[in-house]
């Protein structure tokens, strides 16, 4: 059964990556996660869009959003450092959000705990 709640789903697998926490951001009712007090993604809900924010490699955000500008694009504040929007309001590929949202953890968090993540299997799969 499908779940209705993209950000529970969310929820799951970025807590599911060691000692990430979900912390409140500012006045936003939307989830966001950390690693040792540093955030690697974020719930957004604003434009008629949800979707979740993260860290993207050099180079990510553009090739995303020039492939499928339906499904990610540029998120206001954080864009211009190149963190990348995935909208959660249309078909997602979880496995994909799931890949994006680790990449992110990867360069937040301490070598010890990726050390910790890559020992571990993938966290998610694209089953609905």
């Amino acid at each position: 059964m499908p779940q209705t709640d993209p950000f529970q789903r969310l929820r799951e697998f970025c807590l599911a990556l060691p000692e990430a926490t979900e912390k409140p951001f500012g006045g936003h009712t939307t989830p966001s996660f950390r690693v040792r007090d540093k955030m690697f993604a974020m719930g957004a809900e604003g434009d008629g869009r949800i979707s979740v924010w993260c860290k993207a490699p050099p180079g990510a955000q553009e090739v995303l959003v020039g492939a499928d500008p339906d499904r990610f694009f540029r998120p206001p504040y954080v864009g211009k450092d190149g963190w990348v929007g995935v909208r959660l309001d249309v078909p997602v590929n979880w496995a994909v959000v799931s890949d994006l949202v680790q990449d992110s953890y990867r360069m937040t968090a301490p070598k010890r705990l990726v050390a910790q993540l890559d020992g571990t299997t993938r966290v998610v799969t694209n089953s609905q």
